[in-house]
């Protein structure tokens, strides 16, 4: 029987990610454990999905393929409001624990390579297997395993470099989601630790008072247009840096947009309202970043990873070892063996095997239980977005040759 490919528009894309992350939002508050053990909701539908989407492809060979345009527009939305909500003072307070998570990182980069290195030589298989199991997707996610692809596919005999690294990134996705709430919970436990309810979260609202919080129309659509002018500024700013020969994300600039933008303005203008630190900036988060990691898993193709699949398992299982024994007996106590530290392990489970808003998904997952950790939201996107995929581009290059 051959393949039938649906194809589906960005409007019913969109519209799908909004009903896989209320399965995942339903069931998160239905079935116990998921919630104990802060697994993010997005994850949870998107997982569901991504199986549903795999079920239809093996019994019926129907493939389903979304266009995924808003998908990358929620992820520009998420990270501005990240900068927007970001103040000098927590900035000043992340100095220390900043350096320290920016060396731990950069170092762990070499680390993972040569862990996907010899474990790829120990089968007999092509050390640039290693690699693309390493951190080209893991720290470096989709995009790096596909502009190295190429290069390894013709040069280090990997002929399916594309799909081994596709496929690599988004099992590590999946992983880093379901590792990060766990690693929290038990790190919590181990060390009596408990959280800070007395603050505003800088994502979401707690499961406590989620229901509870009020809006206004006026309150979300100034929310909307500061956005908007910070995405319109960054926007700028990347064509700027561009043109100077530094390539940087599109999300990177808005960030640091936003950042300037809630340190300069309210400071300026005393009278003007600013929505940083507000509900409506908070849920305008939430839902950006819910929505990207639900669309995300929920466009996975499972069937893809099937020809892989026990290599594959064999060098992510070894990496998901490593990484958790590494967040919790060095990186948890590195970091300073506080609430922080707690977050931030779940976070850096996301940055070690996943991407950096998965990182910040499970930091809002256990957030929106125990209370919030506003150094651990600015200091951790910093580290992933400005330094990981420079330094991981020599690391790639060091090993291959």
């Amino acid at each position: 029987m051959d393949t039938h490919t649906i194809e589906i528009d960005n409007f019913m894309a969109f519209t799908t990610g909004i009903m896989v992350y209320f399965v995942g939002r339903i069931l998160t508050r239905r079935i116990g454990f998921l919630q104990e053990y802060n697994v993010p909701e997005p994850v949870t539908g998107g997982i569901i999905a991504s199986l549903l989407a795999l079920f239809l492809f093996v019994v019926f060979k129907i493939e389903l393929s979304f266009e995924m345009t808003i998908r990358n527009i929620l992820l520009i939305y998420f990270f501005t409001t990240i900068g927007l909500n970001a103040r000098f003072s927590d900035l000043l307070k992340g100095g220390k624990p900043l350096i320290i998570l920016l060396v731990i990182t950069l170092s762990y980069i070499f680390f993972q390579d040569l862990i996907g290195v010899t474990v790829a030589q120990m089968m007999g298989l092509p050390k640039a297997m290693g690699l693309l199991t390493g951190s080209a997707s893991l720290m470096g996610g989709h995009g790096t395993a596909i502009a190295w692809a190429p290069e390894i596919a013709a040069n280090h005999g990997v002929p399916n470099a594309l799909e081994l690294g596709v496929a690599s990134a988004t099992l590590g996705l999946i992983i880093a989601s379901l590792l990060g709430g766990p690693i929290a919970k038990y790190l919590m436990a181990r060390h009596k630790i408990s959280g800070n309810l007395d603050e505003e979260l800088s994502v979401g609202t707690t499961y406590d008072h989620e229901e509870t919080e009020t809006l206004s129309h006026v309150n979300f659509m100034s929310v909307l247009l500061v956005v908007h002018i910070a995405i319109i500024l960054g926007y700028m700013l990347n064509e700027v840096v561009s043109a100077i020969g530094i390539r940087l994300p599109l999300f990177v600039t808005c960030l640091f947009v936003g950042i300037i933008m809630s340190n300069t303005i309210p400071v300026i203008f005393k009278k003007m309202p600013w929505p940083a630190h507000t509900p409506s900036l908070a849920i305008f988060s939430e839902f950006s970043l819910g929505l990207f990691i639900a669309m995300s898993l929920m466009g996975m193709q499972l069937w893809a990873v099937a020809s892989l699949a026990g290599p594959l398992m064999i060098l992510l299982g070894m990496q998901a070892v490593v990484a958790s024994l590494f967040i919790v007996f060095v990186f948890f106590r590195l970091m300073g063996s506080d609430y922080q530290s707690v977050v931030l392990s779940a976070g850096f489970t996301g940055v070690l095997l996943g991407a950096t808003p998965t990182a910040i998904a499970n930091m809002t997952a256990v957030t929106k239980s125990h209370g919030s950790a506003p150094t651990a939201f600015i200091i951790l996107p910093l580290v992933g977005a400005f330094f990981v995929d420079l330094t991981n581009a020599f690391v790639i290059q060091f090993f291959l040759g």
